[in-house]
């Protein structure tokens, strides 16, 4: 308890993960993400009742947007290899030509939709600058490049097919 506001506003930034208020996640200070009640294990419980329906709802996206952006000169869906099975939980794209990810994300808010770059990497947050790390490419990294290139596209298994049918639309129009 305490009565310091300043104090009060220090630990809820950090048990709030100390993220950044920018479009990509970043961090400058080392943060936690402690916030699970009792009552929010009780709905997690809950909800691993619909987890098959849930996981087959976000394969269904991730294939939908996967069909219908198919052709778009330099647009590819994250990749999935024949020996995996992946839930997923994020559909993301990378991008190769004039259309930046920038593009998209400003193109999607217009139609009050959200999407959001792909995570910034662990060595480019600020909190970690200081660090070595590894990396196996003599310039910037893979996740660099994804980073970079990449977008997350709206994924939630409360959108309708007209979601995902906007989602697409939207981002089929910037290729004219």
């Amino acid at each position: 308890m305490s009565n310091d506001e300043e104090k009060i506003q220090k630990a809820r930034y950090w048990a709030t993960q100390a993220r950044e208020p920018v479009r990509h996640y970043e961090h400058k200070e080392l943060g936690y993400n402690y916030r699970l009640s009792n009552l929010l294990a009780g709905i997690g419980r809950g909800q691993l009742r619909v987890l098959n329906e849930r996981i087959a709802k976000k394969k269904y996206i991730f294939n939908y947007y996967k069909e219908h952006l198919s052709g778009l000169e330099g647009l590819e869906m994250m990749p999935v290899q024949d020996y995996d099975d992946p839930n997923c939980w994020l559909s993301c794209i990378v991008l190769n030509r004039k259309v930046t990810p920038t593009d998209i994300i400003e193109a999607l808010e217009t139609q009050n939709i959200e999407s959001r770059p792909i995570w910034k990497p662990m060595h480019l947050q600020p909190y970690y600058q200081d660090f070595d790390f590894v990396t196996v490419q003599e310039r910037g990294t893979m996740s660099e490049d994804i980073f970079n290139r990449g977008v997350c596209l709206p994924s939630d298994t409360k959108m309708t097919e007209n979601d995902v049918e906007r989602v697409v639309e939207v981002i089929r129009s910037l290729w004219g």
